[in-house]
């Protein structure tokens, strides 16, 4: 079987849908622990992330026409940021640059297990900083998938560009596609951040969690009761991502548990939007709607996600870290591999 699939070409002029995929949100730079000086201190490496900017470079390492909607600093980090994603492939036309706002900057720490910490420079970011008038109206009605986070909920008036765009982008028709992507230090309180974000879930279709998220959200430790729960506020599919162990899938009657690939950690910056962006890549490979997905169509995505993520967690950084199409492919022809499945 052919996991990791071929993504399509669109070369008639015209086509109504534009784009594959188009993501808003967060585009900012991770500080990333990265050894220490002769002095002793800690060094920290310039990467260019953001959970829709990592998601959207699997997407588009996959093959998919790609494009965000952000904000940055007219700064050397934005600039760079800008200059990153263009590198990918993804069209950088509606990320705007603010001279009156400064890049989001995240430093994140490691332990031994590559698990983070993070500190973020964001008071305010200029991913805070969108406003319902800067919106690619075009873009937004002429995308076949439609993704966003939380993190653009946290604050206005990004918070009311966001839900415009989620609004615009399913009356248009596009598959929605949402991540609550949890970091407590950028919400008020737990109470806030649970209330926002679960306020988006109703208007997604495909609905992607970590363990610790469907908990946070639902109550429920156990990953399948979480996703049950998550299911019945609207999504037809749901995603939980459990780390090491793989993810949960459910959606169309199917229960599954998808096992991860064994690998060694160096930092899981990235790694659950690489599993994201390579569910989805391999989603629209299928052609079909999500309501029409078997039990093997999710079961290919979700082989080819934690492919994306086994290989991405073996770099430094988000987008850096985030492998091509190539590399999934070689990966899962290795003979450890397909034993797995």
């Amino acid at each position: 079987m052919n996991v990791v699939g071929d993504a399509m070409k669109y070369d008639i002029v015209g086509d109504a849908m534009n784009y594959d995929v188009v993501a808003l949100g967060e585009l900012l730079i991770d500080f990333t622990e990265s050894g220490k000086s002769s002095d002793g201190m800690r060094l920290f490496e310039q990467n260019p992330g953001g959970a829709p900017a990592n998601m959207l470079t699997a997407v588009s390492r996959f093959g998919w026409k790609t494009a965000l909607i952000a904000k940055v600093g007219d700064d050397m980090h934005g600039r760079f940021l800008i200059e990153t994603l263009e590198k990918e492939g993804i069209a950088t036309g509606s990320v705007i640059r603010d001279p009156k706002q400064f890049t989001t900057l995240a430093f994140v720490g490691l332990d031994s297990n590559g698990e983070r910490t993070f500190s973020f420079s964001r008071k305010p970011g200029a991913d805070t900083m969108l406003r319902e008038d800067e919106l690619d109206m075009e873009l937004l009605t002429n995308c076949k998938v439609f993704h966003f986070g939380s993190l653009s909920l946290t604050d206005e008036p990004a918070r009311s560009a966001t839900r415009k765009a989620v609004r615009t982008a399913k009356a248009s028709g596009a598959l929605i596609s949402y991540d609550p992507n949890y970091r407590a230090s950028l919400w008020p309180d737990v109470d806030t951040a649970v209330e926002m974000m679960k306020s988006a879930v109703p208007f997604a279709d495909v609905l992607k969690v970590s363990d610790e998220e469907s908990f946070l959200l639902t109550g429920c430790k156990d990953p399948e009761d979480a996703a049950e729960k998550l299911l019945a506020m609207g999504p037809k599919l749901v995603a939980v991502t459990l780390g090491s162990e793989g993810a949960f899938l459910v959606g169309n009657g199917i229960k599954e548990k998808i096992p991860a690939f064994s690998v060694n950690s160096i930092d899981t910056t990235g790694a659950g939007d690489s599993f994201w962006g390579g569910f989805i890549g391999s989603f629209l490979t299928l052609g079909k709607k999500v309501e029409e997905m078997t039990r093997e169509d999710l079961k290919k995505c979700a082989i080819t996600g934690n492919a994306f993520a086994a290989l991405c967690v073996q770099k430094r950084g988000g987008i850096p870290s985030v492998p091509t199409k190539k590399e999934v492919e070689e990966f899962l022809q290795t003979p450890e591999n397909t034993r797995l499945y």
